[in-house]
């Protein structure tokens, strides 16, 4: 055999060497799995802490957390580019017909605070009063019993569940003044109230840092929205929280579900401020 065919049978051993090097291994480790959850921020600080407690135990997971606002949530789970939709909402009935294989998942409830900058003397206000708010018939805190100051009505944009939410329970779906600020993110209404002396918003029961919470005049009686007034509907405006999935879930999303719906995962949402909805 001539020295060139020697060195041809040796290079096609390497590679043939170099294949079988290449192929996957039997290894246990299990492949990393990813899921992505994205809507509500109101909903969005329960899913980002389950998602650590769920990560710290699941080494091979990887859930991708998002905002955006409700309607953003239902439509990316229901056109496929999210595997788990948050809403602090319930479907429309276009949402229903657009997307008929939506599940709903009741993980937490909550309620709607109203929130006013620290330095404003008001403490609390009756529904009628909120709602000339943000309808814009009043537009001083002296109308309310406040000092002689413009109230800056500040409010959520149109993605939001908790704005839709607000519309239907407290405006009754008349108009938002058209002077009311808004903002894509319970986080941006708190920052802005915090800052803002003469501003009023409504946000989820997780904002309440830098902020002064109202109580609510319901028959002339001053309701805080504490869990015990929220949980047997002594403080109004409260509302279920979901997570949306397409058909039954399977697999990393049927995992994190179960997880956020376990004893563990509702002490999660109990510390985060939200209802419980499992014992």
């Amino acid at each position: 055999m001539t020295t060139v065919a020697v060195a041809g049978i040796l290079v096609v051993l390497l590679m043939v060497a170099g294949c079988v090097g290449n192929q996957p291994s039997n290894s246990s480790a299990s492949p990393s799995e990813q899921i992505t959850v994205t809507g509500s921020t109101t909903v969005l600080p329960i899913a980002e802490m389950e998602k650590e407690a769920f990560e710290a135990t699941h080494a091979s997971a990887e859930i991708m957390v998002s905002g955006g606002g409700s309607s953003v949530g239902i439509k990316a789970v229901g056109e496929g580019t999210a595997d788990i939709g948050m809403t602090s909402r319930d479907l429309k009935a276009e949402e229903v017909a657009s997307y008929p294989g939506l599940v709903k998942h009741h993980i937490a409830d909550d309620a709607i605070l109203l929130i006013v900058n620290p330095q404003n003397a008001i403490d609390r206000l009756t529904l009628d009063q909120v709602r000339g708010i943000y309808n814009g018939t009043y537009t001083t805190w002296s109308q309310v019993g406040g000092s002689d100051q413009p109230i800056v009505v500040v409010g959520r944009d149109s993605a939001s569940g908790t704005r839709e939410f607000f519309s239907e329970f407290v405006l009754a779906k008349e108009d938002f003044t058209k002077q009311q600020e808004e903002f894509n993110s319970n986080g941006g209404i708190q920052q802005k109230v915090s800052q803002t002396p003469g501003a009023i918003g409504y946000v989820g029961l997780g904002y309440t840092d830098g902020v002064k919470v109202l109580r609510l005049d319901v028959g002339g009686t001053a309701v805080e929205p504490t869990l015990e007034n929220i949980t047997d509907g002594t403080y109004p405006i409260s509302r279920p929280l979901f997570m949306l999935t397409i058909g039954e879930p399977d697999g990393l999303a049927r995992q994190y579900l179960d997880f956020i719906m376990s004893a563990e995962g509702q002490e999660i949402v109990a510390s985060a401020d939200y209802i419980p909805v499992q014992e």
